[in-house]
């Protein structure tokens, strides 16, 4: 079955191609040290203040976006053929049942709270951060929100568009943090801030 599923999914073809390419080349290169970056954000931040040690170290990282890397540029040709082709997919997803519309808003709810609570990712952006990385924490946010408002609509293009802007937002501030000391290690010190 091809990347877009087989029935004309152009449109997530190329979001999802973009992404990869760039987070996957971004990451994958440590272009501007945003390989050690994101190790250390992932290390600090856990959904329930557990105690995170990882198995994993900035090697991996790497090699996990290379993987990306290498899918991200076929599967953005591939979703460029078919938006060429006139095929950029559905545009309307069907009606959710009931218990995903009511249930939706609480998990974009969570998420938003993961994402602020006092050891969330963007918490730190907002209160100790540029103007930059304020404005990137911002349109993650809203990018968030809008997420959810259209998965509950059903706009296909719109829950693409969202996600792809909240991802261009990350990579904004992955690529403006600063890169973590490799003399400290964050099973010694857990920032629980």
């Amino acid at each position: 079955m091809a990347a877009g599923g087989g029935n004309g999914g152009g449109l997530f073809s190329v979001a999802w191609g973009l992404w990869a390419t760039g987070f996957g080349w971004i990451i994958a290169t440590d272009f501007r040290g945003a390989a050690r970056r994101f190790h250390g954000m992932s290390q600090k931040f856990t959904l329930f203040d557990r105690a995170s040690t990882s198995v994993n170290g900035v090697g991996f990282v790497r090699c996990v976006a290379g993987v990306f890397a290498l899918a991200g540029p076929p599967i953005l040709v591939f979703g460029i053929v078919e938006l060429l082709k006139g095929q950029p997919g559905p545009t309307q997803l069907p009606e959710p049942p009931l218990a995903v519309t009511l249930t939706t808003p609480l998990f974009g709810a969570v998420g938003l709270w993961a994402l602020y609570r006092r050891s969330g990712p963007l918490r730190h952006y907002w209160v100790d951060g540029t103007a930059l990385q304020r404005a990137a924490a911002t349109v993650i946010t809203a990018a968030v929100i809008a997420f959810w408002v259209t998965v509950l609509l059903g706009n296909v293009p719109a829950i693409v568009t969202s996600w792809l802007v909240g991802g261009l937002a990350g990579l904004t501030l992955l690529l403006t943090t600063p890169v973590p000391s490799t003399a400290s290690q964050p099973s010694d010190s857990p920032d629980k801030s």
